[in-house]
């Protein structure tokens, strides 16, 4: 007898859009569709504070998500009925202080804010570089939990002063669902204030920065029962409230990395493989059983989050950001052109014409990214690209994606003591066929791409093995493989792209 379809509400919220998900699932395959989905993005704010300058901050509207996430519930109880569960995932490292009321105290902050700025520095001067990695095995990184809580501390947040509780993004709106209080592992790991070998809060380290540590909550795994919804939220959706709410892996690259079609037995002996969660950021490693915190992970600055029975051991790119804020720079200028109009004439654009380093501080903020890229070929001794020849300044993004993947893949295989026979390309950026041929020809490996939905289809899979359909994660990864199409692309002309890796490579260490 075939297995009862069961059906998930799975809700991805990203920087740039989120969707509400449907997801039904036989025993035998998985389906996924689209129930809502809508734009999300940083909100400027102008401040003013008594004696000080004016200046702008960079905020989520948590309120407007929060009604879309209502709203996503109601139409999928209009469309399929009552889900077998609900989980929320999201962009990792923002965060919410509740008062002792337990409501919201302030818009939560967009990690892009500049208040970070010098914020590393800070840090330094109180605890060494080389301990708060030891500690927390986390990639140093301005927009981290921990240095926008010592903005916070610094700055003398009135929101900070009189918080009782800190929570990620995710857990606010779980707890608006539910009413319980709870950071999620895999999100929590992201803040940098997580010691992944006590397996707590490093309450110690938050102490000697000068950061308050008794607002932080308890910690729960993924696949943890938060409970059911609210009455108000049963009155808003109409769903009844027996309907469970469960903690998935919360960080969205946690859910990607979960749904990794790999399937160990192809890989040849000793080998491994990586994954590119491939985005608004890129997200590029593998993964381990134990993070892997030593010396050289520190100065690859590689990061150990946490995972789904594991710890991604990776590393940020910038990602298609760059690609992104090119497109809202020509847009303003009068120029809408489409994601797939843009492959389509960097496809057709001069090779390696110049290329960037992903990663350079110069690309984080929001603004101008066209000029961006033509300042840094400047300052780099390369011809500059002309911020209006779009196909090429697209190229440039996406050659330089690809160059910079390589760059980490090398040193993940230094780490692991293995070598990667073949990448995976999960999230929306394993649709840019053009990004995963160049890809392989950088890396000179296989890449398989797919699926597009990978970070949807990881929040179900932890709900389906919370419920007792999935057995364990590798049956969910199974699954995955036999319900979706993956397409796989091999590199090509290796000897131009060594050429230009050794271009690439001196542009990094400068």
């Amino acid at each position: 007898m075939a297995a009862a379809t069961e059906r998930y509400l799975a809700v991805d919220l990203g920087a740039e859009s989120g969707r509400a998900m449907a997801a039904a699932l036989d025993g035998r395959r998985l389906t996924l569709e689209e129930v809502r989905r809508f734009p999300n993005g940083p909100i400027r704010v102008s401040v003013a504070p008594a004696g000080r300058a004016p200046h702008e901050a960079l905020h989520w509207n948590v309120l407007a998500l929060w009604r879309e996430i209502k709203a996503g519930m109601a139409d999928f109880r209009s469309r399929f009925g009552v889900p077998a569960s609900i989980g929320i995932d999201t962009w990792g490292v923002d965060y919410a202080l509740l008062g002792s009321d337990g409501a919201l105290l302030g818009n939560p902050y967009n990690y892009r804010d500049p208040r970070t700025n010098g914020m590393l520095a800070a840090a330094f001067d109180r605890v060494p570089k080389e301990e708060i990695f030891e500690r927390t095995g986390i990639q140093f990184m301005p927009i981290n939990t921990l240095y926008q809580l010592l903005a916070a501390e610094l700055d003398g947040s009135s929101a900070l002063r009189a918080a009782s509780t800190f929570v990620m993004v995710p857990d606010l709106f779980n707890y608006w669902l539910t009413g319980r209080v709870a950071c999620e592992f895999t999100d929590a790991t992201t803040t940098q204030a997580y010691d992944p070998r006590a397996r707590r809060w490093a309450t110690d380290l938050l102490d000697r920065l000068g950061i308050r540590s008794d607002v932080f909550p308890e910690i729960v795994q993924p696949g943890t029962a938060l409970g059911t919804l609210l009455p108000l939220v049963v009155g808003e959706v109409g769903l009844p409230a027996t309907t469970r709410v469960t903690a998935v892996a919360s960080h969205d690259t946690g859910s990607a990395v979960a749904a990794v079609p790999v399937d160990p037995a192809s890989l040849p002996p000793g080998e491994t493989y990586a994954y590119i969660s491939s985005g608004t950021w890129s997200l590029v490693g593998g993964e381990t059983p134990e993070p892997v915190i030593t010396p050289e992970a520190l100065r690859f600055n590689f990061t150990n989050e946490g995972g789904v029975g594991s710890f991604r051991l990776l590393k940020n790119v910038m990602g298609l950001w760059l690609v992104q804020e090119c497109r809202r720079a020509w847009r303003a200028r009068g120029d809408d052109l489409t994601y797939e109009q843009l492959a389509g004439l960097a496809a057709g654009a001069r090779p390696f014409a110049a290329l960037v380093d992903p990663d350079d501080a110069a690309f984080l903020p929001p603004g101008d990214m066209p000029q961006r890229f033509a300042d840094f070929c400047r300052r780099t001794g390369q011809a500059p690209l002309h911020p209006a020849e779009k196909g090429q300044v697209v190229r440039c993004a996406l050659e330089s994606l690809s160059l910079k993947y390589r760059w980490v893949v090398e040193r993940l295989e230094h780490l692991l003591q293995k070598r990667v026979a073949v990448i995976h390309v999960i999230g929306g950026g394993s649709q840019n066929a053009l990004l995963n041929q160049l890809t392989a020809d950088a890396c000179n490996r296989p890449v398989v791409a797919g699926p597009a939905e990978a970070t949807a289809l990881g929040n179900v899979l932890v709900q389906a093995f919370a419920a007792g359909r999935l057995s364990s994660p590798a049956e969910g990864r199974d699954l995955i493989r036999r319900s979706f199409p993956l397409h796989t692309f091999e590199p090509q002309a290796p000897a131009r792209w060594d050429e230009a890796y050794a271009r690439f490579v001196s542009l990094v260490a400068a």
